[in-house]
């Protein structure tokens, strides 16, 4: 009777375990990985076969029905971690602390079999989308009220961007959209991006988290003044791809000739060299977006 009761005990408890959600905290690149050397109780010395290893622990876990998450470990955040909640940060178990911290805060993906150089990309583009949006939020939020007119700039600026982003919408037709937001603010580029699918005649399916991104990083360039572009790849069955874009100018939207497109799509915006235009590619001048109601428009 024993030997049952404790055979059941084992056999909940592992049943348990596949119910209970984990986060991994990963060291994605060999830069963090060294950073976190410095610690004794850290006690991997090679990259390579850290990775191994913790994709080891993954396919280990997923093999027992564990569900699991992934989540970018930044060795100067834990150290901040550490300092803020006076944590001692040479122990694996503030390091499980700040994973799990991170699991609640940060981008996290769900583990679902794939090999991590495919799942790390991932990871770190959700990571730049969040500090992007964060880093724009924050700009918007700190703006505060008009000195002439009292109202609040970013939300103006927001509602403003809303409205744009919806007549580009209602212009852009049938197709798959992929739409790209790229603001100069006096930091590095900002850039947000969202995937439409108009394929079925008056349905629009977006991601609202993406659009939200990217209308939160439109708004900023429209409160500071900020220089800013929209750029748009169409595909449509049977037709080659075509790109066109506008430049957002005095709160609206002028639709830029198929040259500066080219430029626009071409010249890689962090280091300014030509890229090679893709085959089968259109490069047009962009269809017009009516923006000339004032909803939104913030003048001084």
């Amino acid at each position: 009777m024993a030997h049952t009761r404790h055979g059941r005990t084992t056999t909940s408890r592992h049943i348990l375990r596949r119910e209970v959600a984990g986060t991994i905290g990963l060291l994605a690149d060999e830069q963090d990985f060294t950073a976190m050397r410095r610690y004794r109780s850290f006690t991997f010395e090679d990259h390579r076969t850290y990775l191994r290893q913790v994709e080891g622990l993954l396919k280990s876990l997923a093999a027992s029905g564990s569900h699991t998450s992934v989540a970018l470990f930044d060795p100067d955040e834990y150290a901040e971690f550490c300092a803020e909640t006076g944590l001692e940060p040479d122990t694996a178990t503030s390091r499980g602390r700040f994973t799990a911290e991170l699991a609640s805060i940060g981008p996290a993906l769900p583990y679902e079999g794939q090999p991590l150089a495919d799942l790390v990309p991932d990871l770190v583009e959700a990571a730049v989308r969040q500090a992007t949006w964060t880093y724009a939020s924050s700009v918007l939020a700190r703006l505060g009220p008009c000195a002439i007119c009292h109202q609040d700039i970013g939300r103006i600026a927001f509602s403003r961007a809303s409205y744009l982003l919806a007549r580009v919408l209602d212009a852009i037709g049938e197709g798959i959209h992929h739409l790209v937001c790229s603001a100069s603010t006096g930091r590095d580029p900002l850039q947000a991006v969202l995937h439409v699918d108009a394929t079925t005649p008056d349905t629009v399916k977006l991601d609202e988290t993406a659009a939200m991104e990217l209308t939160t990083v439109l708004a900023l360039a429209l409160a500071t003044g900020s220089a800013c572009a929209l750029v748009l790849r169409t595909n449509r069955s049977g037709e080659r791809d075509q790109v066109y874009g506008w430049q957002v100018k005095e709160e609206s939207l002028r639709g830029l000739t198929a040259a500066q497109v080219f430029d626009a799509y071409c010249v890689d915006a962090y280091s300014g060299d030509v890229l090679a235009p893709e085959p089968d590619v259109d490069y047009c001048a962009a269809p017009e977006v009516i923006t000339a109601d004032p909803e939104g428009r913030h003048r001084h």
